[in-house]
């Protein structure tokens, strides 16, 4: 595929590891000719289980215990917004710059949302509007790690520590920067694998910090909840896991281990990619939204964003347009070539 294309929308899906459909494909040869109910299949999966959290406990410094498989980011807000019990008696600070998948959850929640306006302020003006809409009736606090708009990073380590749980929906920030949530000190995360991990559809994680286990009510339960039979909930964060499929499970673990192969290198050349499509996109005369040393996503303001991105599609340069905003965005990895980015300054 990046033969044939600028592939620059990472920040929806990134680019699949060959190795990664090969091993998808593998269990679903195994599922199609020998079944998905014997007693090997069932150990093989939970083993693959077991190691695709360690893998993901590794990648973002948790705890094993402390990580959750889910199918996407949006899963793991959900289950924490319903698991805390979030309703209309109750108040939540976030931003204007959230992604529907944090935000949708909020909304039917009923709570009176406390909205921090920083999506049109210089990154470093966010802690000071967030915290400005802090108040002693706040209980939750829930924003992006790297916001889906502008690629800023919001300060998470700077609202840790409050005494407020600290809900981070990581989607545009694991796989494409460090991330290390003890480190953070956020007591949710909630990572995507089919972004920048490069991970199939259906795949991703949720951390819970060990001290908010039990304030994290498990309110939508699965086979995997519980000890059978006594019907007591099993250890840790596995709690809130569902039954995701076989193949999501192998191929994001294949798609970890790809990530683990390009090393730590890899962030570094993400970020100059980053740069470097900034300061094209600049020199071409755009008007660039995304401010210098922050994600990797960048952005910029357009006349028509949906036409644009549909123009560039069609020479072979895919990004996409941020409804609402005036803006088209452009995603960096360390996948990104030079030419991808002289590509799509040709085709603006």
């Amino acid at each position: 595929m990046l033969d044939r294309f600028a592939y620059l929308n990472a920040g929806t899906f990134g680019p699949l590891p060959r190795r990664t459909v090969e091993a998808m494909w593998d269990v679903e040869q195994r599922e199609l000719e020998e079944g998905r109910s014997s007693k090997a299949y069932f150990k093989d999966l939970n083993a693959d289980r077991g190691r695709l959290r360690t893998a993901l406990a590794e990648l973002h410094g948790a705890p094993v215990g402390c990580v959750a498989l889910t199918s996407s980011t949006t899963e793991g807000c959900n289950i924490v917004l319903r698991g805390l019990g979030i309703s209309p008696s109750d108040e939540v600070v976030t931003t204007d710059s959230e992604h529907p998948g944090l935000f949708g959850g909020l909304v039917t929640s009923g709570a009176t949302l406390r909205i921090a306006a920083i999506r049109a302020r210089p990154a470093a003006e966010a802690l000071d509007a967030l915290e400005a809409e802090i108040t002693p009736r706040t209980r939750l606090i829930a924003i992006s790690h790297v916001s889906w708009h502008t690629g800023a990073v919001l300060p998470v380590q700077e609202l840790a520590g409050r005494g407020i749980p600290l809900l981070v929906d990581g989607a545009q920030a694991a796989g494409a920067i460090p991330v290390d949530v003890r480190e953070l000190g956020c007591d949710f995360y909630t990572i995507s694998g089919q972004k920048w991990l490069s991970g199939p559809a259906g795949s991703g994680c949720l951390y819970v910090r060990e001290e908010r286990l039990e304030e994290c009510r498990v309110t939508a339960p699965s086979f995997l909840s519980w000890q059978h039979p006594e019907y007591e909930l099993v250890d840790g964060a596995r709690r809130y896991e569902g039954v995701t499929p076989a193949a999501s499970v192998v191929g994001l673990l294949a798609s970890l281990e790809f990530a683990h192969e390009a090393g730590e290198e890899r962030f570094a050349r993400a970020r100059e990619m980053t740069e470097r499509c900034r300061a094209l996109l600049a020199e071409r005369g755009a008007e660039v939204v995304t401010e210098s040393g922050q994600g990797t996503l960048v952005s910029w303001r357009a006349d028509d964003p949906p036409g644009l991105a549909a123009r560039l599609g069609e020479h072979g340069v895919v990004v996409r347009d941020l409804p609402g905003t005036g803006w088209v965005r452009a995603s960096c990895g360390f996948w990104t070539s030079e030419d991808d980015l002289e590509r799509l300054v040709r085709g603006l």
